[in-house]
């Protein structure tokens, strides 16, 4: 039986209870007990059972859609059109189509007449935008926490950045490096909050200092490769490189290769340098060397994020439920052999 023909009869059986119960059990509606709501909601999804999503909208008053907010330099940016591809993937299964907002909002009064709901992903604190969209009276659901003064969103979907950069730093290190360095983004996202957070605190746990150079959110590899070669230029003890933003480390390659530094190379010559990057995708993988990175699995992540506003709106989801969307360290031969 496919979620496509699974119907509240179908639920209402296998649960041993009545079509209406069913109705209220996984609406939040009616005297249910508390453990034949729990029973029902099991049994639905063991079966794959999906609500109706045009008697939901006529119920609801329903537009059928839901917005997605992006960074305002997301559209150069691979990882963004992967996690956008995810999640209108997802909202279709539910049967929601998805709008792509303007970078500059709108008011929340005209946003909430068009959408359901709304996803933001990687909300910055300094985002003019963000507050209107989180008080447009239809549930959010942020990709990253929201660190700005406005009213919490419905729901997120969260990584353990912390856990990411510690992972690279104890990579590089483990490979021979002494002398880390990040390309941090700049920015009052949560990813860039925890990126830099996390290298200097990760360098006062180890009592190794970490070089820290701030680069815009979405460098480009010539800014990224401008930054290196600063870099090695001032601190030749540098040892590892690693480049936070999407697409950039390739700019990190050229700039060792302008200085003469063979990237992945043993460490005891004093030129060889490590490098590795936050966020995978076609240019650590086409790179050459190919680049060591941190698979934040796009696609996956905007279907998670899509997937829990898709619950909250058919109260499958309570609000404020936090998820958690994992990670892989991918190591490739620009740290080393393996």
């Amino acid at each position: 039986m496919t979620s496509r023909t699974v119907t509240l009869l179908d639920v209402a059986r296998a649960a041993g209870v009545s079509k209406s119960t069913v109705s209220d059990a996984l609406q939040g509606s009616g005297r249910v007990a508390e453990a034949t709501r729990d029973r029902v909601r099991v049994v639905a999804e063991e079966l794959g059972y999906r609500p109706n999503s045009a008697a939901r909208r006529l119920r609801r008053a329903s537009t059928g859609a839901v917005g997605l907010h992006l960074p305002a330099t997301a559209t150069r940016l691979d990882y963004y059109m992967n996690l956008a591809f995810g999640a209108v993937e997802r909202a279709q299964e539910d049967g929601l189509d998805m709008v792509l907002l303007a970078p500059s909002g709108a008011s929340g009064g005209r946003i909430a007449s068009r959408v359901d709901g709304l996803l933001v992903i990687d909300p910055e604190a300094g985002d003019s935008a963000v507050p209107g969209l989180l008080d447009a009276g239809v549930p959010v659901v942020t990709g990253e926490r929201y660190l700005g003064p406005a009213p919490g969103p419905s729901g997120a979907v969260v990584c353990d950045n912390a856990a990411s950069l510690t992972a690279l730093l104890d990579h590089v290190t483990g490979r021979g490096a002494r002398r880390p360095a990040l390309l941090a983004p700049s920015g009052s996202s949560a990813w860039a909050t925890a990126l830099r957070a996390t290298a200097r605190s990760w360098g006062l746990a180890h009592g190794v200092e970490v070089a820290l150079r701030t680069v815009p959110f979405a460098a480009t590899p010539a800014e990224a490769e401008e930054t290196t070669r600063a870099l090695l230029t001032a601190d030749p003890a540098v040892d590892a490189v690693i480049c936070a933003p999407d697409g950039s480390a390739p700019g990190v390659l050229r700039a060792a290769a302008t200085l003469g530094r063979e990237v992945g190379g043993s460490r005891k010559s004093g030129s060889g340098l490590l490098v590795a990057a936050c966020v995978d995708g076609p240019a650590t993988r086409g790179s050459a060397p190919p680049v060591t990175a941190v698979d934040l699995r796009p696609a996956a992540y905007g279907r998670a994020c899509a997937e829990l506003l898709c619950d909250i709106l058919a109260d499958r989801a309570a609000p404020d439920t936090v998820r958690r969307h994992a990670w892989s360290l991918e190591t490739r031969a620009s740290t080393g052999p393996a």
